[in-house]
């Protein structure tokens, strides 16, 4: 069986067991500054003919494979018209019917063409889940890492996909504002958070594996990087910030020094205590090296 993959192919942390459907290539925005995920020419956004997603489907199914999750590749399946979606949930219906979860990555613009409606029908077809990368509630950060949107923007998407029954999955970049703009970025990113309640959060470390020249330039030069100390201290300020209610909260992904995981706001305090032993540098406290943060 051959899935006709136009790699590199990202997927979330979660979704390390699903079947990776790719459905489009590439991002449509494909602007943020931080971002080298799709930059290589090959990586074009262009969205998978309907007639090759079926045949993959038919494959899988005629090999006798069955999973209990799906994820709709690349970085921006949801920029596809409700037609489109609804064509490939009900291919997989019709394929793989033990299929339990299908996701996807969600750019809060991606929603502006889609009713609650719509977002319902997809839900009850199966697209449940929608990871979005917020990476910041503060407005002036989103501008100079030209996101191509706003606090009121991320909180609408967010709003919608609540309200349409599906669950989202929020990213925020630990020290993407570095020195100069650590604090606002913790605190509105908190206050986003706040006013949307997730079901999920999950934080990463800014992280620049093809050099910073992109980034500084959109930045306007004025970007210092966070040390690890400073990036506990930033979470540590957002962790007091957060006033989220049951939120299931995870900071392990790879690029993160400190490993925290716990649902919110139970968790809460406990979070706080295991941050403040890595700002003393408490040896009961295990930090990943730099060799572990490779991707």
């Amino acid at each position: 069986m051959h899935l006709d993959y136009i790699e590199p192919v990202f997927r979330p942390p979660s979704e390390a067991n699903s079947l990776i459907l790719q459905v489009t290539n590439g991002c449509s925005w494909n602007r943020c500054s931080f971002c080298d995920m799709y930059t290589q020419p090959h990586k074009k956004f262009r969205p998978k003919p309907l007639e090759q997603i079926e045949q993959e489907l038919k494959q899988i199914a005629a090999a006798g494979l069955h999973y209990r999750r799906i994820f709709l590749a690349d970085g921006d399946a949801m920029s596809l018209s409700f037609r489109r979606l609804q064509a490939i949930m009900a291919f997989i219906r019709r394929y793989l019917p033990d299929t339990q979860r299908v996701s996807s990555y969600c750019l809060p613009r991606n929603l502006l063409n889609k009713t609650c409606a719509q977002l319902v029908q997809l839900n009850d077809m199966g697209l449940s889940l929608l990871y979005v990368g917020c990476e910041t509630g503060d407005d002036l950060l989103l501008q100079k890492i030209n996101k191509g949107e706003t606090f009121a923007s991320s909180l609408s998407a967010l709003q919608s996909i609540k309200s349409a029954g599906m669950k989202s999955s929020v990213m925020i970049l630990n020290g993407l504002g570095g020195s100069r703009y650590s604090e606002q970025h913790a605190i509105n990113s908190a206050l986003l958070m706040n006013q949307a309640q997730p079901d999920y959060l999950a934080t990463l470390v800014v992280s620049f594996y093809q050099g910073e020249e992109r980034f500084q330039q959109a930045f306007g030069g004025d970007f210092v990087a966070l040390q690890p100390l400073q990036l506990f201290t930033e979470m540590q300020l957002l962790m007091q910030t957060l006033a989220l209610q049951k939120t299931i909260f995870r900071s392990d992904h790879a690029s993160n020094y400190l490993v925290l995981k716990g649902v919110l706001g139970r968790d809460r305090e406990k979070l706080l205590t295991q941050i403040e032993l890595a700002i003393q540098q408490h040896p009961s406290v295990q930090l990943r090296e730099e060799w572990q943060r490779s991707l």
